[in-house]
């Protein structure tokens, strides 16, 4: 660019900067204004500009905590059209939030109408139809207003005037706490309890050095406007208390009544309606079947009655809810980061002993500004005073003076020696108080301001004294607060063990099942047991195969013919009320292999296993579990062989296997004689000879577990429509080692179909 262009420019009033130093300034004034003039509230007042605004504006339309509600929309209309040029639904929000008691401690603004609910906070109506004015907590921070405490400053087009801060009798950054996002930081700060944070500051001004311990003795942690509990230990509290940054961590109340769960507190802004919300999901996804209903019996006598009814009297309710704490919003943690503005303009993280501490040094300055400024009115008061006892004390005079100069005014002052103030004074005083009265009226009146001056001059001359004076104040002020309002602490404390979440077998209720399971692979969980699966209804050319008992935390093992396991718990099984699933659908077998047996029972049951080759072990449903689609291998089969249904033992001495052959053998031995596998082919069960096994002449038939301690268990050997009863003490006749042919049976019961162990009839 030539000189004569840059020059034209300069002479333009343009000016020419690189493209990298104007975005960097831009955006650093951008991020100075969103940090102080947006974001982050003042420790003086605990406000941020809009609150100010907003609250400042409502007094100047007359909205007193005793002055009737006025629109919403005329209090927004003048803070935008005076004070705060910005969009009217994020300033309206702003007010809303200070009128909401769930979401501010101590409320602000007055509403009427529907100001939104615990369970949608932005539920609230427009601001035509609210109306709002301001609670009697708002005059502990305007009070003070006219007494000179403030600077103030133009508005954003130079009519007006605003203050820059509200001269705060109480330390509001802590009492309602604050939460915003500016750029590069943010805050997040909790609401206090007054009469604790009063305490504190009381006991500040006599002991500046009190230690941070000392301080917590008073002020324990913070007040959320619920009556939740807090559950954050005392070292943690301390620990944010220490350092201006933390977590706490909050959690709903409840009581047990009938044997259901009354949800009566939540955590600080928290829905109720989320909370239900969260726990339907749960039981939808079958993650949580120790619930049977949710209800929401909220009302006006309740504002909160949340009501969880378990499944049964079985569940341990509260085992119940720290499950719940552990997996929904019941219990929450809050993040603290105690970032404000400071008496020095810049943002900063402080501890809880700065805060008091520096909002205390605001305070003793307003307060001397208030003083100063009533010792002035005082002194300009007995300032003319002393100019009317002249007037009275030369009343004849003045009056002549008055009635016949020109400029009464001049004379006064040139006779009087007297202000322009006191000469004016003088000429404003009505007739009806020319009177001997009003003398001594006077008199009485300097008096008594001299008394004030005296007085104040002392509190300001002696920093001690004016310390005492604040505390005073603060004490009426807490005295006043608790009264009329009450001020107990809505959060308690308490120290409760770490919520942890059930594991996915204990969140379902342990109810007896029947998994049933088709030819063609098809399986569904029906509830109860003893079900006759044959009695159900299959597809076409399907039909009923095997049927398993358990519960429905139970995991079930499913066996295909090469042998290889499969498991899923029971509750993830399709209902009985259809015809299932294929369990093609949850698993990838093999090509040619198809599901043959099946059992459920707790990991650590101990099964048998075996093919009817005679070899088997014993394992532990454990050791079946796969969480693979395509299994695992279990048992290893010979060619020809196939798996006999498993057997559930308690490895006990006690225990006796009964084994029945092709040929009509019977073979008993104890279980223990059987080795404990996690897989493979086990050991021999019973003697075939390997000829009769590959020309399929010979194999075991059924198997069944008799325990020789149990007097009442009785063996049936079904062959067709006959059978056999044993007792034990009959059974022994079979007795054998392991891997032993066996005996043979008598003549018309060697084609075993079945053996039974029931109960002496």
């Amino acid at each position: 660019m030539s000189e004569s262009e840059d020059f034209k420019l300069a002479i333009e009033g343009q000016e020419q900067q690189p493209l990298a130093v104007f975005t960097k300034k831009a955006y650093l004034d951008y991020s100075m204004y969103v940090i102080l003039d947006r974001a982050l509230p003042h420790i003086a007042d605990g406000l941020k500009p809009v609150q100010r605004r907003i609250i400042y504006a409502m007094s100047e339309l007359g909205l007193s905590a005793i002055s009737k509600h006025k629109k919403s929309a005329r209090t927004i209309g003048d803070v935008l059209g005076k004070y705060h040029p910005h969009g009217d639904s994020a300033c309206y929000e702003a007010m809303v939030l200070m009128a909401q008691p769930f979401s501010y401690r101590y409320p602000i603004v007055d509403g009427q109408g529907n100001w939104g609910s615990m369970d949608d906070p932005k539920s609230f109506a427009a601001m035509r139809y609210t109306e709002a004015r301001l609670s009697p907590y708002a005059k502990l921070l305007l009070e003070e207003l006219a007494y000179g405490t403030v600077d103030w400053t133009p508005n954003f087009d130079g009519t007006l005037d605003e203050p820059l801060n509200l001269p705060a009798q109480i330390p509001n950054i802590l009492l309602n706490g604050s939460t915003g996002i500016a750029v590069g930081m943010a805050t997040d700060m909790p609401p206090h309890n007054l009469s604790e944070v009063l305490e504190a500051c009381i006991y500040l001004l006599k002991h500046p050095s009190a230690s941070l311990d000392k301080i917590m003795q008073m002020i324990p942690g913070p007040d959320f406007p619920t009556q939740a509990e807090i559950i954050s230990s005392p070292e943690e509290i301390k620990n944010i208390y220490e350092t201006g940054g933390g977590s706490l961590r909050q959690r709903a109340r409840y009581k047990i009544q009938d044997g259901e769960i009354i949800i009566d507190a939540l955590p600080h802004q928290v829905s109720g309606a989320k909370i239900l919300e969260q726990i339907a999901q749960q039981m939808n996804a079958k993650k949580l079947m120790l619930v049977s209903d949710l209800r929401d019996e909220s009302d006006h006598e309740n504002p909160l009655s949340l009501v969880i009814v378990p499944k049964s009297n079985r569940v341990d309710c509260d085992q119940l809810m720290q499950h719940l704490f552990a997996t929904t919003d019941l219990e929450r943690t809050y993040r603290v980061n105690l970032n404000m503005i400071g008496l020095s303009g810049k943002p900063e993280v402080k501890n809880l002993r700065a805060i008091l501490t520096e909002w205390l040094s605001f305070r003793i300055s307003t307060v001397e500004r208030k003083l100063n400024f009533k010792l002035d009115k005082i002194e300009a008061r007995l300032h003319i005073l002393d100019g009317l006892l002249i007037a009275y004390l030369n009343l004849d005079k003045v009056i002549k003076i008055v009635r016949e100069k020109e400029d009464p005014k001049a004379e006064l002052i040139k006779i009087f020696k007297l202000s322009e103030t006191q000469a004016e004074a003088i000429l404003e005083t009505k007739l009806r108080h020319l009177a001997k009265l009003e003398e001594m009226k006077i008199k009485a009146e300097q008096d008594e301001l001299n008394k004030e001056k005296l007085n104040l001059k002392k509190l300001l001359k002696n920093p001690e004294l004016l310390k005492d004076f604040i505390a005073e104040e603060l004490k009426k002020i807490r005295k006043n607060y608790i009264e009329i309002h009450g001020d107990r602490r809505q959060s308690p404390i308490v120290q409760r063990d770490q919520a942890k979440a059930l594991s996915q077998e204990e969140v379902i209720a342990a109810e007896p099942v029947t998994i049933i399971l088709s030819t063609q692979g098809w399986v569904r969980c029906a509830k109860g047991l003893n079900i006759d699966g044959s009695s159900l209804s299959y597809k076409t050319g399907d039909h009923f195969l095997l049927a398993t008992p358990g519960r429905s935390t139970w995991p079930v093992i499913f066996i295909d013919t090469a042998g290889r396991s499969y498991s899923s718990l029971a509750h993830k099984l399709p209902s009985a009320r259809g015809q299932g699933e294929p369990l093609t659908s949850k698993f990838t077998p093999e090509p040619g292999t198809s599901f043959c047996q099946m059992i459920s029972g707790e990991e650590s049951q101990k099964i048998i296993l075996a093919s009817t080759h005679g070899y088997g072990f014993v394992t532990v449903i454990s050791e079946t579990l796969s969480k693979n689609k395509a299994g695992k291998s279990l048992i290893n089969l010979s060619a020809g062989a196939e798996i006999l249904p498993p057997l559930k033992t308690n490895y006990l001495p006690s225990e006796f296997l009964i084994l029945t052959s092709q040929e009509g053998r019977l073979l008993i031995f104890p279980v223990t004689e059987i080795p404990e596998l996690s897989k493979g082919k086990g050991n021999k069960l019973m003697g075939i000879p390997s000829a009769d096994l590959a020309h399929k002449k010979d194999k075991i038939t059924c198997w069944a577990l008799i325990d020789s301690q149990d007097p009442q268990a009785e063996l049936y050997l079904y062959a067709g429509k006959q059978y056999l009863r044993f007792k034990f003490a009959d059974l022994l006749a079979y007795k054998g080692e392991r891997a032993r042919r066996g005996v043979v049976l008598p003549k018309g019961y060697r084609q075993v179909t079945r053996l039974e162990i029931k109960a002496k009839e």
